[in-house]
């Protein structure tokens, strides 16, 4: 397998639930009282079979009215049309913003020859505009625009490719197993989104079901190092993409 870190950037978000460039070098943290910080990562993987988009940033576009996220598939070697697959966590506003892409004043599906594949009850809740996590016009503008695989639980979506249903981060959150050549890649969205929460365990209080979560991450790095996974991280700021090892009944990360 290739794997592709699609770096977006660093940002703050605030009560407005607004995402501001964040640039560490040369940004003052105190200038954004209240404010989280995060950094956006998507992942391109390549297989024998397809190409995979999992989680689509934010969707902001560069000085030539491009999506980042497109360039960042051509600087990968790819063009955004042989995208095949499109695997959701959840739909989440930074997690779900390149999905879509404003053409001529209408928002259009970003990668239309693909199957997007998202738990139906998260989709369900999306497209209602169920809390300010959730941008409904991008739902609205794949919903019948788009190819879609909606998933209901844990199970498998072809061979190599596996999901399960986990519900910490949020109500209708999954995860994705990637298995190809011997290779076993590990997805865990917002419920394993950077390393830190492996090395510190603690409970976050932005998740769902703050202790669920906390629960998963821990099964999660267990089974990471018992398998072998690679682990990519969707919100680090260093090691995207890593191997876990399990000393002492403490989790290690190493980058790949």
């Amino acid at each position: 397998m290739e794997i592709h870190t699609l770096g977006e950037g660093s940002y703050s978000v605030d009560a407005t639930k607004k995402f501001i460039p964040f640039d560490p070098q040369t940004d003052d943290r105190k200038s954004r009282p209240g404010s989280l910080f995060i950094h956006v990562n998507p992942f391109l993987v390549k297989t024998a079979e397809d190409l995979i988009l999992i989680d689509a940033g934010l969707g902001f576009k560069d000085t030539r009215d491009e999506l980042h996220l497109h360039q960042n598939i051509r600087n990968a070697g790819f063009e955004p049309d042989d995208v095949t697959l499109v695997l959701m966590s959840h739909l989440h506003y930074d997690h779900s913003g390149g999905l879509v892409v404003e053409r001529s004043g209408q928002l259009k599906p970003s990668f239309a020859k693909a199957l997007h594949v998202v738990q139906q009850a998260e989709w369900d809740v999306a497209l209602a505009g169920k809390g300010s996590s959730y941008h409904k016009e991008i739902f609205e503008a794949l919903n019948n625009n788009a190819k879609f695989s909606f998933t209901n639980g844990s199970g498998e979506l072809k061979a190599g490719i596996s999901y399960e249903a986990s519900g910490g981060h949020c109500p209708y959150h999954q995860v994705f197993l990637i298995e190809d050549a011997g290779q076993k890649v590990f997805f865990g969205g917002d419920e394993l989104p950077e390393p830190e929460q492996l090395l510190r365990r603690f409970v976050a209080k932005y998740d769902y079901d703050g202790q669920k979560a906390a629960e998963l991450r821990e099964e999660y790095g267990k089974r990471a190092a018992a398998e072998n996974w690679q682990c990519l991280f969707y919100h680090a700021k260093k090691i995207t993409a890593g191997t876990v090892n399990l000393v002492d009944d403490h989790f290690e990360v190493n980058p790949v």
